[in-house]
């Protein structure tokens, strides 16, 4: 089963793109963020039209998630749960049944939090920490699951070409990767890292000062895996291509296979 993430940075913008790597690639689950639209709004004939099942939490001009599904969707889950009050549409998930038992997928856009001394902060931090009560949640009921998306996290110095340059933005911020040790202290496995060691791979790459072609880039994209899921990890891509097309995000897809 081939599952991956990617940050779109505005769905009906790119829906060009999204077809054109759906078709290269041919995942069976695809995690989009930053949709930009509305469920009404959101491109869903040209998605059904290559075999997909769709389910999404939309936001007009801001944030957005989604999941594409050649599998049946048994259940969805909109908005992450723990705070009632939480508008934005950061998180979906959801359970489907495979040959070898149930998996649950969730995509996942944390907050950014930046400017650092507002409020966008500590509500990225709280983000995370319904998060992490999440993960907590499945790993009691010893669930197979996969988080997928734009954590916005630097987890390491090596996830970015120049680690100076990220030390006052929220991203790489001590208290962000504090949150993202806990997630994973629980026992997930950060799949491209697990496979790659500590190569230099990057997700992101910002549209200002030529980072693109100067490779000044950062990896935020993540696919976290529950101990079960992540014992039947059998390959991992970041589809770096994606970024040199034109007008493309400025983040790029990120795909792993599992044996399921």
């Amino acid at each position: 089963m081939r599952i991956a993430t990617w940050n779109v940075n505005s769905v009906r913008q790119r829906v060009d793109h999204l077809v054109a790597w759906i078709k290269e690639t041919s995942p069976d689950i695809c995690c989009l963020q930053e949709l930009k639209c509305t469920e009404e709004t959101f491109p869903r004939l040209e998605i059904e039209a290559l075999g997909y099942n769709i389910e999404l939490l939309g936001q007009k001009t801001f944030n957005g998630v989604a999941i594409l599904s050649k599998y049946r969707i048994d259940d969805v889950i909109r908005g992450l749960p723990g705070d009632e009050s939480d508008e934005q549409a950061r998180f979906i998930e959801i359970g489907i049944s495979t040959e070898k038992g149930a998996l649950r997928v969730a995509s996942i856009y944390a907050p950014n939090g930046n400017p650092l001394g507002t409020e966008k902060f500590p509500y990225k931090i709280g983000f995370l920490d319904r998060l992490i009560e999440r993960a907590r949640e499945h790993l009691a009921n010893e669930e197979v699951f996969i988080f997928a998306g734009d954590y916005n996290i630097i987890p390491m110095p090596e996830d970015a070409e120049n680690p100076a340059q990220w030390v006052n933005d929220a991203l790489f911020q001590p208290e962000s990767r504090a949150k993202w040790r806990e997630l994973m202290s629980l026992g997930l496995t950060d799949a491209i890292r697990a496979s790659n060691g500590n190569k230099q791979l990057y997700t992101f790459w910002d549209y200002q000062a030529g980072a693109w072609q100067k490779n000044n880039g950062i990896r935020i994209d993540h696919l976290l895996l529950s101990p079960l899921c992540a014992d039947r990890l059998t390959g991992t891509w970041i589809d770096k291509h994606v970024r040199g097309w034109e007008k493309p995000s400025d983040h790029v897809p990120v795909r792993i296979d599992i044996n399921l």
